[in-house]
């Protein structure tokens, strides 16, 4: 069965996602399924889809690599990316190498839109949100200027008012740009810039701006320490009070082969990695080194930046982000992964920004004109919306224009969509395959001679495993710390009639190094050993001609089976 062309021409609502869900799962019944992990607060599923090829054995039984998108309402291009990573791995299964041997020898998790309730209302209103709708911390709207569409044209945008005690002025270089009025400048005709909106409770003189009504981060809602609102904005009422974070949360307790991940969002083009709340010197120094590498790598793909969250993303200097998925994930479970923040108008446009937080707050006048030229040539100008007076119910003459910023700022145009997907998809691809993989290396059958009585025979059987992924089976040091990881678990289904006489029936062999604990290390030097293998022993006797499957069972690395006959 054929299915169509990805859609990149808009982003996805809701029903659109699970029709393109269903529909990929008729069209790709053995690679894909999908399930709904949960109810959103206002009760719609929330879907998760499972690929690899079934064919080759269980979904559980093999490594596997999460994606997510869209923790953030308005962040949809996230989501985007997400599907194209289904449609890309479905469709090329078969006719590209690197994909026919991730679906056949790995899992991978695709969580779309984890902000189902606030990206319906993003995408089919004017109104922009962080998260979830649920009323929080607040049960009602409070006084104040709150975000509204005034004028009617479908956006909401920013208001200019003169103010002789205004921040802002026009720039004599594009009529369009305000800048900063000098601290000691006079005289002018200067702006009061504010959201367009509408005033609650609105006495004709005060302008306070009112709290959001939706003011939760899901992103600040995960066990890594979380902290409550007075410390962090948006954090909920306890770590997993959201139904949404709740689903995940329960679903990555009952999966336990994922090894690394990738969470969407928007924007900066940068990848970030944990921690939020710590430096550098908190992790292990062989994590920090592997997690480093492969950030080299998401770099050499996509082209985007990988950084720390400590150092290089606070949103202010003295304060740290709690209970993001980031943090928890690898804290948590020792899983090498990334934010992601996809897209980013400054950096298309040529801006070189030396802070991916503080140039928001200051930025040179030139980088608005070189943004301004962008969407001109680029954009056919639609990516910035005109200022023009309009009179406000409430505040009687101001004007309403500015970017907008759902359109070009939080998301990318569609257009430029396509190259965004295919070069996030291929490094999601080249990450996934990163992850441990348990294989047999060797078997053997020794036979060692019949009973006394003639009735049966003695066997000396091994089998020899070995890790052929790049990390190693318990994924990294801290998941070693957090004992997140059981070692290699090796059972021996023996045949009927027999009995065991060396070896244990069923034991713990370790775990297994893969190539991530030579990626530093000298050419010259063999001081690593071979310690992606190791064998096992067992003596057993049973009648002639018998059989016995061996299974080794790695959480993160794999299921490996193993039939073998008893004869001379």
């Amino acid at each position: 069965m054929s299915v169509a062309p990805f859609d990149f021409s808009h982003f996805f609502t809701h029903a659109e996602i699970l029709d393109f869900l269903q529909q990929m799962a008729a069209a790709y019944p053995d690679l894909m399924q999908w399930e709904v992990i949960g109810h959103s607060y206002e009760g719609r599923d929330i879907p998760l889809a499972t690929l690899t090829q079934q064919n080759t054995g269980p979904a559980l039984e093999k490594p596997a690599y999460w994606l997510d998108a869209n923790t953030h309402a308005g962040e949809v291009t996230g989501s985007a990316v997400a599907l194209y990573d289904i449609y890309y791995l479905l469709t090329h299964y078969g006719q590209e190498e690197r994909v026919t041997r991730l679906l056949d020898g790995y899992t991978v998790y695709v969580l779309p839109r984890i902000a189902v309730d606030g990206s319906e209302k993003y995408l089919t209103t004017p109104y922009r949100l962080r998260s979830g709708t649920r009323p929080y911390p607040q049960p009602d709207p409070q006084p104040g200027l709150y975000p509204e569409d005034v004028n009617g044209d479908g956006k909401i945008l920013q208001m200019r008012k003169v103010d002789p005690c205004g921040a802002w002025k026009v720039s004599s270089l594009d009529p369009r740009i305000l800048v900063r009025r000098d601290p000691e400048e006079f005289g002018g005709t200067y702006y009061h810039l504010m959201t367009e909106g509408l005033i609650r409770d609105f006495d004709g003189y005060d302008l306070p701006l009112a709290p959001t009504l939706e003011g939760l981060d899901f992103n600040r809602n995960y066990p890594h320490e979380w902290a409550p609102e007075n410390e962090q904005v948006g954090a909920g009422d306890f770590p997993y009070s959201e139904p949404e974070t709740r689903a995940i949360g329960e679903f990555l307790r009952t999966h336990r082969n994922i090894n690394g991940f990738v969470t969407y969002h928007t924007s900066s083009a940068v990848h970030i990695r944990a921690y939020a709340t710590h430096p550098d010197e908190h992790y292990p120094p062989e994590d920090l080194d592997i997690h480093k590498l492969i950030g080299e790598k998401a770099t050499e793909i996509t082209g985007y930046p990988t950084i720390s969250g400590y150092h290089h993303f606070r949103y202010h200097p003295k304060k740290v982000s709690h209970g993001n998925f980031n943090s928890y994930a690898y804290d948590a479970f020792g899983w090498y992964g990334f934010t992601t923040e996809l897209w980013d108008l400054p950096t298309e446009a040529g801006v070189e920004k030396k802070d991916f937080i503080q140039w928001f707050r200051w930025h040179p006048e030139a980088d608005d004109l070189k943004m301004l030229k962008w969407n001109d040539q680029v954009l056919g100008g639609r990516g910035f919306i005109d200022w023009q007076p309009f009179e406000h119910p409430q505040l009687g003459p101001v004007e309403i224009g500015g970017w907008d910023y759902k359109a070009v700022w939080q998301n990318v145009p569609p257009e430029l969509l396509p190259e965004l997907c295919e070069k996030h998809c291929r490094f999601a691809i080249a990450h996934a395959l990163m992850s441990p993989r348990l294989a047999l290396a060797r078997s053997e059958v020794h036979p060692l001679g019949k009973t006394a009585d003639g009735s049966q025979c003695l066997f000396r059987v091994v089998v020899q495993y070995e890790n052929q992924g790049f990390l190693p089976t318990y994924t990294s040091q801290k998941a070693l710390e957090r004992k997140a990881v059981r070692p290699i678990q090796v059972s021996l289904d023996l045949p009927e009639g027999s009995r065991l006489i060396m070896g244990s029936q069923q034991q713990e062999i370790g775990h297994l190094e893969g190539r991530s604990n030579k990626a530093y290390g000298e050419i010259m030097s063999s001081s690593a050993g071979i310690d992606y293998r190791r064998k096992v022993e067992w003596v057993i006797q049973a009648p002639e001609g018998s059989s016995l499957e061996i299974v080794a069972q790695a959480e993160r690395a794999g299921t490996v089976r193993t039939q073998l006959l008893l004869e001379s």
